[in-house]
């Protein structure tokens, strides 16, 4: 029983012994080293859009007629692209004439009457001062003189009604051509045109179809607005500015690589998937776009000439800004809290300060690691 005893205690003995050993035999790691000529990008995912797209359909209901486009042609501005039967208001054009000249014509001749009213009036002035004249040297009687100025009095309000018919028949006319000027443009309205060069995307109506006012008959794009909607995470959306450049790859053509830069950076964020839109032009894409096709982007953020980079993964309480990462110095593990800059799209963090003299970070971190353990560098990541 007590060899037993003996020989157990021996195995315990060389066992946690082992374990001392293995605890102080140094810990193969790999260091990060700097890097040169590194270019900063923030990875995005998007679709390709236009930013002046419309669904254009009639102003007023009807049934279609006839439609002169269809999806893929490109139109230009004030191109008919389709009409609605127009007989009912083609009629009311022709009764809006009708009513137009009917009432130049009585205007017409309100005002050659008015000359003559005019004229009776001067008659009857100069007849009514004849006769007062001789009223007041007794060469007239009192009842000459009284319907003299009888005369003239109705004179007076003859003109005065043949000014005022005048004024009346110059408002009908004013009405009756804005009744035309009404009619022309409903009738103007059967007719739907392109309000832009514009390419269509899609055609929602066919001949004979009755529409409401407003419902669309084409969706159309301006070809010259395409650009690439990308989201962006909000912790990599601070480094963002108007004019960065980026590469453009569309899914349709994923072994080629086009290039643009960001021309608008939106003001509102998603608030669920915690992503911030930014839009690029496109100088080189081809000249066959499709609206929604799913895009991926690099934007470049910046350049530096030399720059240590941390995985992220390797940073401990990392809230964007600094962060804990094992290091080694004087050949032993350690822990150290460095400030971090910029981020990229490999899930890297630029060192910008923190970091003891002399110490290099490790990457990736070994199991078993515990401060103060002694390491072995076996090469550099």
């Amino acid at each position: 029983m007590r060899r037993s005893w003996f020989v157990l205690g021996v195995a315990a003995i060389a066992l946690a012994g082992g374990l001392w050993g293995m605890r102080q035999r140094p810990l193969p790691v790999q260091v990060l080293a700097p890097q040169t000529d590194i270019t900063l990008r923030i990875y995005g995912l998007g679709s390709v859009e236009a930013r002046v797209l419309s669904a254009v359909g009639f102003e007023l209901g009807g049934a279609v007629q006839s439609l002169s486009a269809d999806a893929g042609d490109r139109v230009a501005a004030g191109q008919e692209l389709a009409v609605l039967h127009s007989e009912e208001q083609q009629a009311r054009v022709l009764q809006a004439e009708a009513g137009v000249a009917a009432a130049r014509a009585a205007l017409t001749k309100a005002e050659a009457a008015l000359p003559r009213a005019q004229a009776i009036l001067s008659q009857r002035e100069a007849a009514n001062a004849r006769q007062q004249e001789l009223a007041r040297t007794d060469r007239a009687s009192k009842q000459n003189a009284e319907e003299a100025q009888r005369d003239l009095d109705v004179a007076r309000a003859d003109l005065a009604v043949a000014e005022a018919e005048l004024m009346m028949l110059r408002a009908q006319l004013a009405e009756a051509e804005a009744n035309l000027r009404s009619a022309h443009t409903l009738l103007a309205q059967h007719a739907l045109t392109a309000p832009y060069d514009a390419l269509i995307i899609a055609r929602r109506a066919e001949a004979g179809t009755v529409v409401k006012a407003g419902d669309t008959i084409f969706s159309l794009i301006d070809p010259q607005t395409i650009w690439i909607q990308a989201y962006i995470d909000e912790e990599r959306a601070g480094q963002l500015a108007l004019g960065q450049r980026g590469s453009i790859r569309l899914r349709s053509r994923p072994q080629q690589v086009f290039h643009g830069e960001i021309a608008r950076i939106g003001l509102e964020s998603d608030r669920v998937n915690e992503e911030r839109k930014v839009w690029l032009t496109c100088s080189d894409c081809p000249a066959e776009m499709y609206l929604g096709e799913q895009a991926e982007v690099l934007v470049t953020i910046g350049h530096r000439d030399r720059a240590l980079m941390v995985p992220e993964v390797d940073i401990a309480g990392f809230d964007g800004a600094s962060g804990t990462v094992w290091i080694t110095q004087d050949g032993a593990l350690a822990r150290a809290k460095v400030q971090f800059g910029a981020r990229d799209d490999l899930g890297r963090a630029e060192v910008t300060g923190g970091l003891p003299d002399g110490a290099e970070v490790i990457s990736p971190v070994p199991k078993g690691a515990v401060e103060g353990r002694k390491v072995r560098i076996e090469a550099s990541a």
